[in-house]
């Protein structure tokens, strides 16, 4: 019914640059949130970035100062400019969506993508 799909990962090298792209499609209105969160191996998943409906941004400390979201609204699109990437930037980037509205109705759920990889190594 909903469905997230990230692009634009690949393999850069220390102090790089990269935008992802996370497009989302089906019944939708609006979401009151998206964000990117990140996994790497044998590790737990983090917050990246979220942005919410209001209008709000919150970066995780490792983030500030080198990431940026942003919401493309007639795209249902949120993007993530990651700039002055680090090794240890290196994880799969997933994307999310939380509260969707549809024709009136409010669904309080949480969508996710599939991921994309990262890399950040010379």
């Amino acid at each position: 019914q909903v469905q997230l799909v990230e692009s634009g990962g690949g393999l850069v090298q220390p102090g790089g640059s990269l935008r992802l792209s996370c497009a989302a499609s089906g019944n939708i209105d609006r979401f009151n949130g998206m964000a990117w969160y990140r996994q790497a191996p044998g590790t737990q998943r983090e917050l990246v970035a979220h942005w919410s409906r209001t209008g709000s941004t919150v970066y995780s400390d490792f983030a500030k100062g080198r990431f940026t979201i942003s919401r493309e609204d007639m795209k249902h699109t949120v993007v993530l400019q990651m700039n002055s990437l680090k090794p240890e930037d290196t994880a799969v980037y997933l994307c999310s969506a939380n509260g969707r509205w549809y024709d009136g109705t409010f669904f309080n759920e949480l969508y996710w993508g599939q991921g994309t990889q990262v890399t950040v190594s010379s």
